[in-house]
Order: structure tokens, then C-alpha cells, then sequence
């Protein structure tokens, strides 16, 4: 559902070159390492570029568009053309870097995506806009409640969604916003695919419906003073939001949930290029019965890139506790290639009973390829294993976290 796929990596990469070549994510290294880019130079013997004078150019505009295919195991394989367009509101030198992107996928399962992100950044970051809105049709398999479901007795259904989140920060100072959002969900056309007896089927009528329809504000704190946020190497990143929803709103109940995003970056050892990535994530329900499509899951984070090891919404429950652990290092000396080691565990809790509270582990290895050193862009190919025989290929532009 996001850009996790496996991609052909020339029509990719040439699209992608242009991108990221703003100076202030640049590190004083840069003119040392190796990507994509220039093993592609190299065998079509272009002119080498001077890094000295990439160094020093920051170009307003950066379009790319990308015409890919991938693998998931929630989609299989998929057909992604993809667009992307980077600038800055200003030419100081401290102002973020804004986006705006879109995309759309078909799988081989038959589901459509198309996501709208905006993230806009003011003069001097004084304000960020961040606009997340998502169509997808989704046929896709569901689990049922807990932390000790059967992945043999899934079931799969199809429904149609829409996403709309939109938030306002405004800078407390130079690393911490606060802000407010309305967020809006809304799911339609909810069925069963699979054949399943009278009995089975009525239970899933009582618990999902036709339609699930969530509206309410989002209250907001974010801390972030990573120097990259693409591939970070230091620093740390929280994000708090609460959402409150409301039926005068137009939500079905009034529920609400907070989840708590809390990052860190190591250079281990302190003078390498490697790092040790920390990851915490809690996503809890604090009042009233939230829609089951937006109950806590696997996998269905912002970024869906939670438990590597299993597949999108193999758990669910009112509250879900995350932790993972990422050890990232270098195998080539020039940064082409690199590689990953993870360990993750979540837990997923609610009133249905303390018997079903249990803690799944994932962990796995990865290979990293770098696409732009200026932006420290790679593309990330995961293998994750889970319990219960769960396995399979996990794949990212830009790391997972």
C-alpha cells in the first residue's frame, strides 16, 4: 500500500537521480560514496560529475516519476506508476524540504491504491501542513481479534476505502510543533469474498457491517531533530497524536485513541557509518469502540511498516504495543551496498480476554542498495520471518524507520 516494492531498478533510478539533491541533507563524506546513479554514469561513460559543484547547487523544483512493479506479501505482485514533487519555500538554508506525491497500484489480488500526500513546509518552518488522503479498493484477509488467532483461518473480504487526514503544526521552536487536524475515515461495500457457513457469515456482518465511518479532530506534538529523515544516522523523533472522534462529527461512535511514536538513532561503533535504529510504537484505545478496520493491526501504521514478518493485519486488537530494534551497517567502503539485521515484538490487547494478550516476535536480515548518496536514498529489501511458518519478502525506498 505505500512504496514497499520491488522494483526494476534502472527506470527507477533514472527517474529518482534528480530528487533529492538539495544541499542541506548533504554530509561532507558525500564525495566518497557510491550509488546507483554513478554505476549507471560509469557504464554509459558519461562526463563524472563534480561533486564539489553538486554540493552547492540547490534547485527550487525536483520531479520524478516512476513507473515500477513490485511484491508485497498483502499484494503480490503489483504495477506502481508513482509521482513525486520536491521544493523549498524559500532559499534558507534551514527550511525543510516540501513534498507533494501521488501514485497508483494494482495488484495481482486485485486491489486499486491511490494515495495524495502533501507535506509543506512554510518560510523558516514556522508552519507544516501534512495532508494524507488515500482511495483504495482492498480486497485482503482478516484474522479476527488478539495475539493468538490462527493464520490458517483467515478470511478474506474486499471493501472500498477513503482516508482524509489533514493537520496544521506550527513551530514552538526549532525542533518541536504543535498542532491540530481533522481526520476523516470511511469504509463501503464491506463483504466476505470467501464462502463462509450462515453462522459465520452473520457474525461478520455484526462485527464489520456494510460500512465503518470514523471523523473527529487530531490533537499533535511532534519533536524531530533528525538531519535526515529519509535515512537517519542520529537523533530523535516523537510523535504524539490524540484523536478524539465525535458522531456529531459524522462518525458512527464516539471513540478515541492515542498513539505514542517514539524514535532513536546510535552510531555504533561512534566513529563507523553504522547505526542503531530504536523503535517504539504504542497505539491504544482510551475510550468507546473504535471501527474494526481502524483497530490497532499490524502493518496498518501510517507507513505500514510495522511487524516484518508477518503479513498486513495478521494482528489486531483495542491496543497494540510495539518495539523493534534495526542494527544498519556498511558492506561496501564506498557506501553502495549496505545491510540490516532487525528484531521486532508486538503485543495486541482488549476487553476480549486476557488469554488472547500475547507477544509476537519478527526479526529477519536485509540488503541495502543506495540510490542517491546526496539524500542517503536506499532501497531496502527485507526478509522477515514470524511465527507459525510466516515469511516472506519486506520492501521500502527510504528506511522502515
Amino acid at each position: 500500500m505505500s512504496s514497499k516494492s520491488l522494483l526494476f531498478f534502472f527506470v527507477f533510478i533514472i527517474s529518482f537521480k534528480g530528487l533529492f539533491a538539495q544541499a542541506d541533507t548533504l554530509t561532507p563524506q558525500v564525495s566518497k560514496q557510491k550509488d546507483m546513479g554513478d554505476v549507471i554514469n560509469s557504464l554509459s561513460r558519461h562526463k563524472k560529475t563534480d561533486s564539489s559543484k553538486v554540493l552547492s547547487e540547490v534547485k527550487k523544483y525536483h520531479f520524478s516519476f516512476v513507473p515500477a512493479v513490485g511484491y508485497t506479501l498483502q499484494t503480490g505482485f503489483a504495477g506502481i506508476a508513482s509521482a513525486n514533487l520536491a521544493y523549498k519555500t524559500d532559499t534558507n538554508s534551514i527550511t525543510k524540504v516540501s513534498s507533494i506525491s501521488t501514485s497508483f497500484t494494482y495488484s495481482q489480488y486485485r486491489q486499486s491504491i491511490i494515495p495524495f500526500l502533501l507535506n509543506i513546509w512554510t518560510k523558516n518552518n514556522m508552519y507544516n501542513i501534512i495532508s494524507d488522503n488515500r482511495f483504495i479498493e482492498y480486497p485482503s484477509d482478516i484474522y479476527g481479534l488478539g495475539g493468538r488467532t490462527d493464520p490458517n483461518q483467515g478470511i478474506t473480504i474486499n471493501f472500498s476505502g477513503l482516508k482524509l487526514h489533514e493537520t496544521l503544526l506550527r513551530s514552538i521552536n526549532k525542533n518541536l510543533f504543535v498542532g491540530v487536524g481533522v481526520y476523516y475515515d470511511h469504509f463501503w461495500n464491506i463483504k466476505a469474498i470467501d464462502s463462509l457457513k450462515p453462522r459465520a457469515n452473520m457474525r461478520l456482518n455484526r462485527t464489520l457491517g456494510k460500512k465503518e465511518i470514523a471523523s473527529g479532530l487530531a490533537f499533535k506534538v511532534l519533536y524531530d531533530n533528525r538531519l535526515n529523515q529519509l535515512n537517519p544516522t542520529d537523533g530523535v523523533f516523537a510523535n504524539v497524536v490524540f484523536r478524539p472522534n465525535f458522531t456529531f462529527m459524522g462518525s458512527q461512535t464516539n471513540w478515541q485513541s492515542l498513539l505514542v511514536d517514539l524514535r532513536t538513532y546510535i552510531t555504533l561503533p561512534s566513529k563507523s557509518n553504522n547505526v542503531l535504529s530504536l523503535w517504539s510504537l504504542n497505539w491504544l484505545t482510551t475510550g468507546g469502540v473504535p471501527p474494526y478496520l481502524l483497530l490497532p493491526s499490524t502493518g496498518w501504521d501510517d507507513q505500514y511498516n510495522t511487524g516484518r514478518g508477518y503479513i498486513q493485519g495478521r494482528f489486531r486488537g483495542d491496543n497494540m504495543y510495539y518495539a523493534e530494534g534495526e542494527y544498519r551497517f556498511q558492506i561496501s567502503r564506498n557506501g553502495l551496498f549496505g545491510g540490516v539485521v532487525f528484531l521486532n515484538v508486538e503485543k495486541f490487547s482488549g476487553e476480549i480476554s486476557k488469554q488472547f494478550s500475547t507477544v509476537a516476535p519478527g526479526y529477519g536480515v536485509g540488503f541495502r542498495l543506495k540510490l542517491n548518496k546526496f539524500s542517503g536514498a536506499n532501497l531496502c529489501v527485507d526478509y522477515g520471518f514470524g511465527e507459525n511458518g510466516s515469511k516472506g519478502f519486506f520492501v521500502n525506498l527510504g528506511e522502515v524507520f
